[in-house]
């Protein structure tokens, strides 16, 4: 009995449930009231919508940059959202061993040294490639872009210092040393140079940084009497560094040889000069003195000479007169013309020894201006100037050793012009001009 019970509940059951599932379904198939869904037809719940970026031309795949390093290559094929068989690839301005296939847009890389040491590629620099890709049969379908392409090295260049001149240098006392200090750049740059000698330097310039000037001239006295073969050796050394104190160091040898003193020379020699002009003029105007008392004495004497022969003449013209009283006075008139030879010699001796001394000044004077004139400089660094001044000291001093017994007047009331002129007048000059 329960059991016929308990099938009849689930039978009510199942009927009741398929009544409600009914009512569900004619429920939905059924028209909406609303007057607004009349005559519409059924739409699908996910429309199917084309997008318009399908219909133009475009490279899907397309990396805006690239990246390699010098001993890879590069294999990247280009895509498009077309037909490829239609379609013609290219590039414009690639750098050296950039290329594309024409067909399928395959873009190929292999880099090499040679193009780098060539100078025909650079590291770390950025080369903007225009790409292309043209319909053969539509003007209007193409796309043109671009991309970069850097190539970097991880070799690790060291950077060096490079002075502008060679390892060795050879200059003279106060010449002037001048070059530059550059730098061959590497990885990393060279930021700070410091610079060593062997011994200090007085007056060089300081080089800081690449492109630095060093300027140095070494003094007349640098090179030492006990310095080896008279120069001496300077040895300069460079140190760059890196911000990572990677260190770079270049030497440049200096030998300094011993040099003359041209400025201290150049005065000497003028000063040997001036003393030569001086004791000249002291020599013209004792000469003209001398000169002068011989004229005197000879004058003085030729007076003597010419009395003594009247008197004795003008005795053998009265001697001979007629009358005893001329006769007697022509007697004794040459007794008196003999008689002033005594006088004469008293009065006006021969002044051989002043006559021979104003030659020998006078010789002396000539000389000395000579080689004053036969030893000028030729222009302010003659390189014989050394012995010049020596063979005008040597030759003042041995006409002063000459004149030594002669009283050189110091003194003078004449100006050198005048001194000059009566020196060289002609009367004096045929006076002791030597006679064959």
């Amino acid at each position: 009995m329960r059991e016929l019970t308990s099938c009849i509940r689930k039978t009510l059951g199942l009927f009741v449930l398929c009544i409600f599932s009914g009512l569900w379904s004619l429920a939905q198939d059924l028209k909406p009231a609303d007057s607004t869904f009349h005559g519409r037809k059924h739409l699908d719940t996910f429309p199917f919508v084309v997008d318009s970026a399908e219909i133009a031309l475009r490279i899907k795949n397309l990396n805006p940059y690239f990246s390699l390093h010098v001993d890879s290559s590069l294999a990247y094929k280009l895509e498009i959202n077309k037909d490829q068989s239609r379609y013609y690839w290219f590039l414009r301005n690639p750098p050296v061993g950039l290329r594309i296939n024409k067909d399928n847009g395959l873009l190929t890389f292999k880099a090499e040294k040679n193009y780098f040491l060539s100078g025909k590629l650079k590291y770390d620099y950025q080369y903007k490639v225009s790409v292309g890709v043209q319909n053969l049969e539509k003007p209007d379908d193409h796309v043109d872009t671009s991309f970069y392409i850097t190539f970097y090295n991880t070799d690790i260049i060291q950077s060096k210092v490079k002075p502008t001149v060679g390892g060795t240098l050879t200059i003279d006392e106060g010449d002037t040393v001048a070059f530059k200090v550059l730098c061959e750049n590497g990885n990393f740059p060279i930021e700070t140079i410091t610079y060593f000698a062997n011994m200090p330097l007085k007056g060089a310039t300081l080089v800081k940084k690449c492109d630095d000037d060093f300027i140095w001239s070494p003094q007349f006295d640098f090179v030492k009497e006990s310095d080896p073969g008279k120069e001496r050796v300077v040895i300069l050394s460079f140190v760059g560094a890196t911000r990572f104190m990677v260190r770079d160091t270049a030497q440049v040898k200096i030998v300094v040889k011993d040099a003359l003193n041209y400025p201290l020379t150049v005065e000497d020699f003028k000063l040997t000069v001036n003393v030569i002009n001086s004791y000249v003029l002291r020599l013209k105007y004792t000469f003209l003195q001398l000169d002068r008392g011989v004229k005197k004495t000879k004058s003085t004497r030729t007076t003597f000479d010419i009395t003594g022969s009247t008197t004795a003449l003008t005795g053998s013209i009265l001697a001979s007169s007629s009358a005893s009283s001329d006769q007697n006075i022509g007697k004794i008139m040459p007794s008196v013309g003999v008689s002033l030879v005594p006088v004469k010699e008293a009065i006006a001796p021969q002044k051989v020894t002043e006559q021979n001394q104003a030659a020998q000044i006078r010789t002396a004077i000539k000389r000395l201006e000579y080689m004053v004139s036969d030893n000028a400089l030729v222009g302010e660094r003659d390189p014989d100037i050394a012995r010049k001044t020596a063979k005008l000291k040597e030759e003042l001093k041995q006409m002063q050793v000459q004149l030594v017994d002669i009283p050189v007047e110091i003194t003078s009331d004449m100006s050198e012009k005048e001194l000059n002129q009566y020196f060289n007048s002609p009367k004096v000059n045929k006076k002791y001009r030597i006679k064959r």
